[in-house]
């Protein structure tokens, strides 16, 4: 009775893991994928790219789309540039951080806010390759024909307080992110699907000025 008990157990973890992410599979060999993908993102220098941003609220049936130019450079230098429906912008200089919504600028140094530092470090780990080795999070990483899914559970107090879980879709061709899931405590969440993607592409440093 309690060989059949406990193989009911493992029955519901498969059957829960699988329902989680839906044609995927926990990865075969992880310690290859680790080395393969530390490999890649060593030679990843930049990163340009359209974006397509779904946000879903708990509170609306109908779902929030955005469209924008994305590039990224090392080391830590990111810019999100929205430009459908509205326009907003996003730049990331290491801890220094510009947003400008329509004419208003606004500049953040996130050294001074443990959250908005743990979110700047997760948005560059997850196109920089580093956030398999990002302590603020557990990983678990999951695979099918073409992708591979790294799940990150935050364990660190902030990020866990406002984010469930943040998934990272990674093509297997080049380990490119092509989709970042970002899922809240409250029930909302936002994808961001990457696509035209160009990779090591010339990007020049003044997309990333913060002054």
């Amino acid at each position: 009775m309690r060989s059949i008990g406990l193989i009911t157990i493992l029955i519901m973890l498969v059957t829960g893991l699988q329902a989680q992410h839906p044609g995927f599979r926990p990865v075969a060999d992880l310690p290859a994928f680790r080395e393969q993908f530390a490999a890649v993102s060593k030679q990843t220098q930049s990163v340009k790219a359209d974006f397509v941003q779904e946000k879903n609220l708990s509170l609306l049936s109908e779902k929030i789309t955005s469209k924008g130019k994305f590039w990224f450079k090392k080391d830590n230098l990111v810019r999100m540039e929205y430009n459908q429906p509205y326009n907003y912008l996003l730049v990331i200089n290491n801890n220094n951080v510009l947003v400008k919504d329509g004419n208003k600028e606004n500049r953040i140094s996130a050294k001074s806010n443990k959250l908005f530092q743990q979110i700047n470090r997760m948005m560059v780990d997850c196109v920089q390759g580093t956030a398999l080795s990002n302590p603020d999070f557990s990983v678990r990483v999951f695979e099918n024909t073409g992708n591979w899914l790294v799940e990150l559970t935050p364990v660190a107090k902030g990020m866990k307080d406002y984010f469930r879980n943040i998934n990272i879709v990674l093509g297997k061709k080049d380990y490119s992110v092509t989709k970042l899931e970002m899922y809240e405590q409250g029930g909302d969440n936002t994808i961001i699907s990457f696509i035209n993607k160009e990779i090591n592409a010339s990007v020049p440093d003044a997309l990333f000025v913060v002054k």
